[in-house]
């Protein structure tokens, strides 16, 4: 349709070597425009939504968030975030929603771009998706990285 906006499509992921242990995130939109990073000690539940949250702190407009993790994308696709905040952050189990600080901070960042801005859609991982394998393997090198540093 004209003067729609095209949807940019982000694919994300997150690594950890032990969990926890030190982690890794990367997002990339092809093999030229990507980001990684890494923490010392860390979960992949962490690097997985850090990966999204700082794919669309960098990347505005209409965006497609491609992850093959089912943790992030089914707390949009099934509103999990929802009844967090209507629970004052517990989950269905009446514990504290862990993570917290990050889906928090992730959950404003989506719901500022409005109901279109960000759609999420999940990936099968190690499936022979060239982007998502990209992004796995960035994520696993910047965990290698910074646990190469840590010894």
């Amino acid at each position: 349709m004209a003067g729609m906006a095209e949807r940019t499509v982000i694919y994300t992921d997150g690594a950890c070597l032990g969990n926890p242990g030190p982690g890794g995130w990367a997002w990339a939109i092809d093999k030229n425009r990507f980001e990684s990073g890494s923490d010392a000690l860390t979960t992949n539940q962490r690097m997985e939504l850090s990966a999204v949250l700082l794919a669309l702190k960098v990347n505005t407009g209409q965006v497609l968030i491609v992850s093959d993790s089912t943790y992030v994308v089914k707390c949009f696709l099934d509103g999990w975030w929802k009844k967090w905040i209507h629970n004052g952050w517990r989950n269905s189990q009446k514990e504290p929603v862990k993570n917290r600080d990050i889906w928090e901070e992730l959950v404003n960042v989506v719901n500022d771009r409005g109901d279109s801005g960000v759609k999420f859609k999940w990936v099968k991982g190690h499936a022979g998706n060239p982007m998502n394998e990209f992004v796995d393997s960035l994520a696993t090198s910047a965990a290698k990285e910074v646990n190469k540093f840590d010894q």
